[in-house]
Parts: structure tokens; C-alpha cells; sequence
């Protein structure tokens, strides 16, 4: 926007979208719908602040106006003003219509009155908006009103709808900016989802009704009021902010003075006043959640203002909702970890949206941090590993792993031709020139973790058996896995065996560390028999 700074209600709708958006592209289950139907609740009781806000603002206008003898240029801007409210009005009617739309054809609510039987439902939302193009029409009922908006201000806005070229959020994202508005907000999207995008557009237009209004209440002097009627007040930018991201709010006065300044505290501490506004920053937190995750928390906020030499005290307990964070853990092996091994984990915290700052420890292994945000490396030590995840310094949580032992490989000799040896009909004695000997990774092991997988025999005994005695023995070179028989086959008759009796494998982990592996009697012999 370009006739004056973001308001931080603004700058909390952007926030929201972002978090919005980015659980739309996971897997949506019963908890994050849930969250979706807190944060369009959160919006609409934001959105009834606003147009009591602004309805107040238009009164004060034709009071200002009465009080100044109801001037020309004063009437003409009361009129401005009501005309926003008019068309405001329009708007915020026909969101509320889509809203309605969109419960009746998913098939209404429960009997309990909130629950959204369609709440999942994707299709019929985007048969509406994208296919039928009503995300075109209340794109450009959006941007109408951006534009009626300046004009009627005089001031430059930017439009409220916007396609993915145009959006900063997506432009650059070669997955997004090709959609347009209707897709990036109502295709692939959950009824419920597509209720709190209507909500969050909705307060865009009242917000953006709010600066217009203020613009036109400074023209008549309605923003220099008496202190007549003074009541507490409270912005925030949610009622419902997930556990380890900060609670922020505006704490102000209905009415205010260009030329006072004053006092507040929440809980008994100074905040900062800016522009008439204290500016509430702390760690949301909470011991205990509800069956719903979410733990109700006040904190009692105080005005000190000092008029015509007297100090006045106002002071109020204000409410909000922390909702605990679920934890999301994506892995090429979800069921365990291997142990010993670096797996490779991804952990999202989608509630906590941009401010998610991830730091890791672990119980029963080590937890290194990967260099994007999210990822961790987990080297298991014990039979279970508790990986605990924090942000900003505060825990959200503890995921637990079961760890698994890493598969035994399996020994492979091969012959001629580098294939494996016929172990059941054996070989001929004129074309065993040569063995190689591999000991080759569990098939799902090494396609998990490929680099954890890497094995070599170090050392092997290769003997020429006849009966129950030796009759020679070749020589295993181990940089190569290679064993000449030459020494020895020029003995061999029909009915002979050569056996090779694996003393020594190692595995080599994605760290460049070697460890010895122990494969058993049984698996580390192979007979060749000698035909």
C-alpha cells in the first residue's frame, strides 16, 4: 500500500495466509480442519471488531461535522464516509454470501450447529470458484473496491486479489505464479479452508475501510476527540496462536490525543507506546490443552492517562487461545530408525508457519540439524530414540522412534562372467578360473539409506575340499574381492567343492567410519560344488 504504512492487522492477515496456504499442501487430517475452523472463527470475530470500529468512526465524522456547523467541505466528507460504509457493506455481504454458498452445496452443518459436514469436501468448491468462474467475479469485486476506495481517498492502494504473477507470496515460485486468483485460493482447497480464506478476505476489505475512514476522519478534525467515553481495548493479530510462537497485539484507547502520551503495562510491566498504541509482545504458552489442544490464557492490561492535570487508571483482563503445535515428521522410513545409521528426517511444525526456528536433541542418539529449516539427521544409539523439537528456544514437543538393527548382508560368489555361481549344479573345473566375493546390502535397507549401505569382504579363506580334507588353498585379495583359483583348480576333480569361509566384513556408514559386521556360521560359508 502506498499511502501510508501497513497497519499490524494487515500485516497479521499476510502472516495467516502464509500459514493457510502452506497446510494446504499437506495431507489435510481431522486436526488441521479442526485448526482451519479455529482460525476462520478467530477472522470473523476480528472481522464484527472492525465494523463496530468503523461504524464508530462514521459517527464521530457526523458529530465533527454537526458540532462544526455542518460546513460544506465538512458535509461532503461525512458523505465520502458513508459512501465507503455503503460500499463496504456491499461487499462484506456478497463474502458472506459465497460463505453460505459454500456450507449449503457440501450439505450444511451437524445438528451440533458448527460442524461442517462438507468440511473436507475439495471438489465442489473449486467446480464453484475456478471452473465456474466465480473466483473471477469476486476478484473483480475485490479490486473494484481497492480502486472506489483511492478514489474516494485520494490515497494509492494496491489491489486486494491478486493472481500468483502478481502476489509476492508466490511470483517467484514457478509451481504458483502461472495461477490465477480463483486457483491459488479455492482449487485443491477443503471447504473449511476456503470458509477462512472468504473470513481472512473479509477482513482485508474492513481493514482497508478502517485507513480509508481514518484518512477522512482527519479531514474534519473526528480524530482529535474528548476523552468522553474511554474504553480499554485490545488488537490482536489472532485470538488463536499455537504454543512456541509470539502473542501480538495492539493495546489502545477508543479515543485518543495527538498530544498525549500514555502509560501501559500488561501483567504490571511497561510496554511501548507508539502512536497512541502499546505494543504487546510475549512467548505464548500453556501447561494444559483441552480435548481440542487449546488452553484459554489472560493477561490484565493498564492504561495510566493523565487529562487536565488528573491521572486516570483504566484496566481490563483480556483473553486468548494458545493451541498446542502438532509435530510432523517425514521420513523415507517412518516405522523405525536404523541403528547406527544417519537418518534423514524432516520435521514441520505448519502452525507456527514462518516464525518455525528448529534447534533438536536427542535421547538415545544424536540429533544433528540439516541446512535447511526442518531437517535433522538422527544416529540412533539405543533400542528407542526420543527426538525432542524446539523453536525459538521453547519446546514444542517430543516425537519417539523405535530403532532397528541394520540387515545382515548377504554373501554373493561370483564366476565367470561376473555372475553369481551355480550353487546347486555347480561349476566346471576349466571355467572357474576366478571368484569375486561381495557381501551385498538388504534390498530395502540399501534403498532407504544408500549410503549407510556400503559393505566389503576384507577377508575370506578360499579352499579346494575333497571329501572331509583340504587338497589346496587359494589366496583372497581383499582391495578388490577378487581370489585366484588358478593354484588350486588344476586339482580339482568331479564331486570336489571349493568353499569360501567369509572371516572379516565391514560396513562403511555416510560418515566415512568403518564397523565390523557379524554374519553368523551359516552365512558366512559358501560351497561351490566342482563338476
Amino acid at each position: 500500500m502506498a499511502g501510508g504504512k501497513e497497519t499490524p492487522r494487515q500485516k497479521m492477515i499476510g502472516m495467516m495466509y502464509l500459514v493457510l496456504t502452506a497446510l494446504l499442501a499437506l495431507q489435510v487430517s481431522n486436526t488441521i480442519l479442526d485448526r482451519f475452523v479455529f482460525i476462520d472463527e478467530s477472522l470473523d470475530q476480528s472481522a464484527e471488531s472492525y465494523k463496530v470500529k468503523n461504524n464508530g468512526t462514521v459517527e464521530r465524522i457526523r458529530k465533527a461535522v454537526t458540532d462544526a456547523g455542518d460546513r460544506k467541505e465538512d458535509v461532503a466528507v461525512l458523505k465520502q464516509a458513508q459512501d465507503v460504509r455503503a460500499k463496504t457493506n456491499e461487499v462484506v455481504n456478497k463474502l458472506d454470501e459465497y460463505r453460505a454458498t459454500f456450507i449449503d452445496v457440501t450439505g450444511g452443518k451437524e445438528e451440533d450447529g458448527r460442524t461442517y459436514k462438507g468440511g473436507k469436501d475439495e471438489d465442489k468448491v473449486a467446480n464453484l470458484m475456478v471452473r465456474q468462474k466465480q473466483g473471477d467475479e469476486l476478484q473483480k469485486l475485490l479490486n473494484d473496491y481497492a480502486q472506489f476506495i483511492a478514489k474516494e481517498t485520494e490515497t494509492q492502494y494496491d489491489p486486494l486479489a491478486l493472481d500468483g504473477n502478481e502476489n509476492p507470496v508466490f511470483k517467484n515460485n514457478p509451481d504458483q505464479n502461472k495461477k490465477s486468483f480463483a486457483e491459488l485460493n479455492f482449487q485443491n482447497t477443503p471447504m473449511v479452508a476456503g470458509l477462512a480464506t472468504l473470513n481472512d478476505l473479509k477482513t482485508k476489505v474492513l481493514a482497508r475501510e478502517t485507513s480509508a475512514l481514518d484518512n477522512l476522519a482527519r479531514k474534519v478534525g473526528a480524530a482529535d476527540l474528548k476523552f468522553d467515553e474511554i474504553t480499554v481495548m485490545v488488537r490482536p493479530k489472532s485470538n488463536v496462536v499455537a504454543a512456541g510462537t509470539t502473542y501480538e497485539a495492539d493495546l489502545f484507547i477508543a479515543a485518543s490525543s495527538s498530544g498525549m502520551t500514555p502509560k501501559m503495562m500488561v501483567n504490571g510491566k511497561p510496554v511501548a507506546v507508539e502512536g497512541g498504541m502499546g505494543k504487546i509482545k510475549f512467548p505464548a504458552s500453556a501447561s494444559k490443552y483441552d480435548k481440542d489442544n487449546r488452553a484459554e490464557q489472560k493477561f490484565k492490561a493498564t492504561i495510566q492517562l493523565d487529562q487536565g492535570g488528573k491521572s486516570e487508571t483504566y484496566e481490563e483482563t483480556f483473553s486468548y487461545f494458545v493451541t498446542k503445535p502438532v509435530i510432523q515428521v517425514q521420513s523415507q522410513a517412518m516405522q523405525a530408525l536404523y541403528l547406527n545409521c544417519a537418518n534423514d528426517l524432516q520435521v514441520n511444525v505448519p502452525a507456527l508457519g514462518s516464525t518455525y526456528k528448529p534447534s533438536f536433541t536427542a535421547s538415545g542418539g544424536t540429533a544433528i540439524a540439516g541446512a535447511k529449516t526442518g531437517q535433522v539427521t538422527v544416529i540412533p544409539k539405543a533400542a528407542k530414540v526420543n527426538l525432542t523439537v524446539s523453536s525459538n528456544g521453547f519446546k514444542i514437543g517430543t516425537e519417539s522412534f523405535r530403532v532397528k538393527p541394520i540387515p545382515k548382508p548377504a554373501i554373493e560368489v561370483l564366476g565367470p562372467g561376473n555372475k553369481p555361481v551355480n550353487l546347486k549344479q555347480g561349476e566346471a573345473a576349466n571355467r572357474l578360473r576366478s571368484i569375486t566375493v561381495k557381501a551385498v546390502p538388504d534390498e530395502d535397507f540399501a534403498s532407504v539409506l544408500p549410503k549407510e549401505a556400503r559393505y566389503r569382504v576384507v577377508d575370506a579363506e578360499i579352499i579346494l575340499a575333497r571329501g572331509s580334507r583340504p587338497v589346496g588353498k587359494a589366496k583372497y585379495n581383499a582391495s578388490n574381492g577378487t581370489a585366484s583359483l588358478n593354484s588350486v583348480i588344476s586339482k580339482a576333480k568331479p564331486g570336489d567343492r571349493i568353499v569360501v569361509d567369509v572371516k572379516k566384513v565391514q560396513r562403511m556408514n555416510s560418515r566415512g567410519e568403518r564397523e565390523d559386521v557379524r554374519l553368523g556360521s551359516s552365512a558366512s560359508t559358501i560351497t561351490v560344488p566342482i563338476k
